[in-house]
């Protein structure tokens, strides 16, 4: 045998443990995501209370007029909801077609959104979760080419687990019963048609803004969120949000069936990068 040839012999031995080592780890990041999502629908309630607006007569106005929209009287108060929505991811300046489904828990339990972005030899896949119990947290963002190309596997830091957390703050507005004063959410009105929500279990985070129009739908969302989504990538509290463009019922819940996000709300270097609509939500 040639020297040649055992230089490719060793070349490919070494491909072959590469790509075997990389759907070993990418295994790995997907059962994580499983067992969060496990643990997650496990704290839904069989049977929860059912909705009175007597609940919210001691709230601001604007929490009221929220409440008479958001929730039937009657409802079961299903605080996890399951997901599915479809849209666009924006990356560089450049909108690629995504499709995802998410499971999302009360502020401070967390979340798991597992999303397929792209197309053609650009598709990759993966999830975020954030997940807090027994006094621990994990969160992370792992993504994949095709499944065998690590394209961002980071979390496991205090810095990525407080962003992550105000994310699920933040998201809980497709979870309306998470809002409700006898789960923890605190209101305080701050204008005619705007609030600010903060949750006992997430004492640490920054509150939550909320804005309305006058008939009590969803306006806009946003909160002073740890990121390092800056040009200096440096973590800090930089405004994230966005507004909710359309709402529909399900289950006798009004939530955001259509909504833009992006970093640096409401300043001149907003960038929207999340539009997506929701095909199909569970409570």
């Amino acid at each position: 045998m040639t020297l040649f040839k055992i230089i490719l012999l060793a070349l490919a031995a070494l491909l072959v443990a590469a790509a075997a080592l990389s759907l070993w780890v990418h295994s790995r990041d997907r059962a994580q995501a499983t067992r969060v999502w496990t643990a997650l629908e496990a704290t839904r309630e069989a049977e929860p209370t059912l909705y009175d607006p007597a609940m919210v007569a001691d709230l601001p106005e604007v929490a009221q007029r929220y409440f008479a929209r958001a929730i039937d009287p009657g409802t079961p108060l299903h605080r996890v909801v399951r997901l599915q929505m479809e849209g666009s991811f924006i990356m560089n300046g450049n909108a690629m077609p995504m499709i995802a489904r998410q499971i999302l828990s009360p502020p401070a339990r967390g979340f798991v959104w597992q999303a397929d972005i792209g197309a053609g030899l650009m598709r990759f896949g993966g999830s975020d979760g954030y997940h807090r119990a027994d006094g621990r947290e994990e969160s992370w963002t792992k993504f994949w080419l095709h499944g065998l190309i690590p394209l961002a596997r980071i979390g496991g830091t205090e810095d990525h687990a407080r962003a992550a957390a105000a994310r699920v703050m933040l998201e809980s507005v497709w979870a309306p019963a998470s809002l409700l004063p006898q789960f923890g959410a605190q209101w305080v009105q701050t204008g005619p048609d705007s609030a600010e929500v903060r949750f006992t279990d997430a004492p640490d985070l920054e509150p939550m803004q909320i804005s309305f129009d006058a008939d009590g739908k969803l306006v806009e969302v946003w909160a002073m969120r740890w990121t390092d989504a800056n040009p200096d990538k440096v973590f800090r509290l930089q405004p994230f949000g966005g507004q909710m463009l359309e709402m529909a019922r399900h289950q006798g819940f009004l939530i955001p069936a259509r909504v833009e996000l992006g970093n640096m709300w409401g300043t001149q270097d907003y960038a929207p990068f999340f539009l997506a609509t929701i095909t199909r939500a569970e409570f």
